[in-house]
């Protein structure tokens, strides 16, 4: 993920220059693309693995966004949580666990400039969260799950240039029908252009 991030950091710096300074963002539109690190974990009561049952897994958003002035905008995005399967055992009977998550949100967003590069934000709005879980075995829970939740997260950005920021977020999506494997939480590691 290390190594992801920091060509998405790269690429965003070449392609801007390296004149860095923050602009007065009123009425622009902005563009933006993500590496998320998400934590899964799958709960299977009485199982023994065969596989792990938890761990990190690194994936990808895109989102847009409208700066009404420097200090508000209007965002949204589409977060792709990715594919994660469980191999299990209970009594003796093999089992496995797949589940495919993604989020859409739109979120009101608040900007505090801290100085001409650095600022910090905060968002709120709703997600809408989906789940597609298919199981075989004794852990049976298959299902399609769709349900819209509070969307929350706090982060910091840094102006390359007048245009370009990159920025690093903790982002909470809220609760699904079915949360079997997929955590609610992410860290974000994002790019953006104004235009």
């Amino acid at each position: 993920m290390k190594k992801i991030l920091f060509a998405l950091v790269a690429s965003a710096a070449a392609l801007a220059g390296t004149s860095a300074y923050a602009a007065d963002d009123a009425g622009t539109a902005y563009i933006g693309a993500g590496v998320v690190g998400s934590h899964y974990k799958f709960d299977v009561p009485n199982a023994t693995s065969t596989s792990d049952r938890s761990g990190d897994k690194a994936t990808g958003k895109i989102f847009a966004g409208y700066n009404f002035d420097k200090t508000w905008a209007i965002e949204g995005g589409y977060t792709d949580f990715g594919k994660k399967g469980y191999d299990y055992t209970v009594g003796g009977a093999p089992g496995h666990v797949q589940t495919k998550a993604d989020s859409l949100y739109l979120a009101g967003k608040g900007t505090y400039t801290v100085n001409d590069q650095v600022a910090l934000f905060g968002k709120l709005g709703v997600a809408r969260n989906h789940n597609d879980v298919t199981t075989t075995g004794i852990a049976s829970v298959t299902g399609d799950s769709n349900k819209t939740a509070l969307y929350g997260s706090v982060g910091a950005e840094y102006a390359i240039n007048k245009n370009v920021k990159v920025s690093l977020e903790y982002e909470n999506y809220g609760k699904n029908n079915i949360d079997l494997g997929r955590k609610n939480s992410a860290i974000t590691a994002g790019v953006r252009y104004n235009f």
